[in-house]
């Protein structure tokens, strides 16, 4: 099934301004990804609108097999900005999407290539606190969890218990992984 098919693709392109060229502001983001109440959702055509900024190889069951991938995908605007500041501007949408892996022989040796998609981690920066009650809202972050069956409808209840245990170690910068994206890198 084409991922095209899966998603029911409509309109949005992601991107954030911090700059004046940038062609959508925060607030506008945080009326398309993100609802009144700080439901994110995981954005349509993200694969086509965003920008890939890397992937992480996800180890499991035998110890050399990959067992599934992370792709991360963020806007253009987000990539340019980031590159300038060292950090991620109010709006900025991650969105990893995660997939499944089969692995085979070919010519080139053992190799692991992603399969299905199996859902979707989706954050959303926040430096105002626009959502204090709402339990998906924290650290300068929103956090979503979603199922592949349904990238409306969040599972996450509560960042603190669902989220935050796997990103501790990268509280020192912005809760992100740093080395996974290497496009990220500031301008010198």
């Amino acid at each position: 099934m084409s991922l095209k098919k899966y998603l029911g693709i409509g309109a949005g392109a992601l991107a954030l301004a911090a700059f004046p060229a940038f062609s959508q502001t925060a607030d506008e983001t945080f009326g398309t990804t993100v609802s009144e109440e700080g439901a994110i959702k995981v954005p349509e055509n993200y694969q086509e609108n965003m920008v890939f900024i890397g992937t992480w190889g996800i180890k499991g069951g035998e110890e050399d097999k990959i067992a599934g991938f992370h792709n991360v995908f963020t806007s253009h605007d987000v990539v340019e900005y980031f590159k300038k500041t060292g950090e991620f501007p109010d709006g900025a949408v991650l969105v990893k999407e995660l997939m499944g892996a089969t692995s085979g022989r070919k010519t080139t040796g053992d190799v692991a290539w992603a399969g299905e998609i199996d859902g979707w981690f989706v954050m959303v920066k926040d430096k105002t606190g626009r959502f204090p009650g709402n339990p998906l809202w924290g650290n300068g972050w929103g956090w979503s969890y979603y199922g592949a069956d349904d990238p409306v409808n969040t599972i996450s209840t509560n960042f603190r218990s669902d989220c935050l245990g796997c990103h501790i170690p990268a509280r020192q910068t912005d809760w992100i992984f740093m080395e996974g994206y290497p496009v990220l890198k500031k301008e010198e």
